[in-house]
């Protein structure tokens, strides 16, 4: 088989996964998202061994997760996530504080130094806002307030979460936390977030027509992508994560009078390519890294750590909003993401952390991301009846 047709039929096998996957899932009235991780898991080098996770699948998995947030962007108005930034900015620094003490805690009792420590509890913060805004999207519930709330929160996070590696990197190799850079670095993500937001969306409004001028009948569609890409690509440039960008750009669409139109033009493209977001995420777990009884043990204690700490932190800062509102924000911002397998890796690549510790980490990423969707779907829709 050579390179080319090895490609396509590994795409072919992911993509034709990824909807039996779904179809299980929704027959089980789950979101379709766990059984899109799930068939990851299955066709992965962990059971079936008919995937390994390319270059090529890497790339789409990662336009599936940009396009995903583009379109819960879209599904959105910033006048209306502006009503809620103070709660979310609650949720945001609280979520990102109870679970790095926990996953701190836990380091610690399990033997690591300070800094080591201070390292491993940083894959414990960020949430991953694909996962979640893929169950409200399916849910039809993203114009909710706690909808919002999460999304706002999620972005805070990430900021947050970039911050603490920076800080928590320099404590292991041993050099000083240069709180100038730090501060810096913040102030572009912000000043980046808050100019594209204000800037973009105002600007926008009044050259909506702009969209239309091209011949082209799908000219406000791919003007709209262009958009997304690029903005994906400078959050990517100031170290946020490459869907806060398109978040952003779907912020900015959703000011058009073609806001509707958009959005069923960019479902076709969104069946494409977000089922390989998730079916990565699921072929990337060692599932035989976790034979042992002890290992699972770990698991769990440490999945349990991260699933109370987003609970107890995000709960408390959307307490105002009331016990089942806070509930549902608490159990939203549970999933993580790419964050918490990035930490993995990299201290895995430093010799921080060893395989053991490794597999724990990415398999805690991964069952709270499986774990989150079904507790929110079944929450959301007891309240709805």
């Amino acid at each position: 088989m050579n390179h080319e047709t090895e490609v396509f039929f590994g795409l072919l096998v992911v993509f034709a996964a990824a909807q039996i996957g779904a179809e299980v899932a929704q027959r089980l009235r789950l979101p379709a998202l766990v059984g899109e991780i799930a068939a990851g898991c299955v066709i992965g080098p962990s059971v079936l061994d008919w995937v390994h996770v390319t270059e090529p699948l890497e790339m789409l998995s990662g336009l599936g997760a940009v396009l995903l947030l583009f379109s819960v962007g879209l599904e959105n108005r910033i006048g209306d996530l502006r009503k809620v930034g103070g709660s979310a900015t609650l949720v945001g620094v609280l979520g990102v504080i109870v679970p790095f003490v926990l996953g701190s805690a836990w380091a610690k009792w399990s033997g690591f130094d300070t800094p080591k420590a201070l390292f491993i509890a940083a894959a414990f913060v960020a949430t991953s806002a694909g996962v979640t805004a893929r169950v409200l999207q399916e849910l039809g519930v993203l114009d909710r307030t706690f909808s919002r709330i999460i999304l706002g929160a999620a972005v805070i996070d990430d900021i947050l979460a970039m911050l603490l590696l920076g800080v928590v990197s320099a404590i292991q190799s041993g050099g000083a936390v240069d709180v100038t850079h730090l501060l810096i670095v913040l102030g572009q993500a912000i000043a980046f977030i808050i100019l594209i937001a204000w800037a973009g969306t105002h600007i926008m409004r009044r050259s909506s027509p702009i969209l239309d001028a091209p011949i082209n009948p799908f000219s406000a569609l791919t003007l709209s992508l262009a958009l997304c890409l690029a903005l994906a690509d400078a959050a990517s440039y100031l170290g946020l994560a490459a869907i806060i960008g398109a978040f952003l750009a779907g912020l900015i669409a959703a000011e058009t009078r073609q806001r509707e139109t958009l959005s069923l033009q960019l479902q076709p493209i969104l069946a494409f390519l977000v089922p390989f977001f998730f079916v990565v995420t699921g072929a990337q777990v060692d599932l035989a890294g976790l034979s042992e009884l002890s290992t699972l043990g770990a698991l769990a204690g440490i999945t349990l750590l991260a699933v109370v700490g987003k609970l107890l932190g995000c709960g408390l800062g959307a307490w105002s909003l009331g016990r089942k509102s806070a509930l549902i924000v608490g159990v939203g911002m549970v999933p993580r993401g790419d964050v918490g397998i990035i930490v993995a890796s990299l201290g895995q690549h430093a010799g921080i952390i060893n395989n053991e510790t490794y597999t724990l980490l990415i398999a805690m990423v991964l069952l709270t991301t499986v774990v989150a969707p079904p507790l929110l779907s079944l929450i959301l829709s007891r309240e709805a009846a």
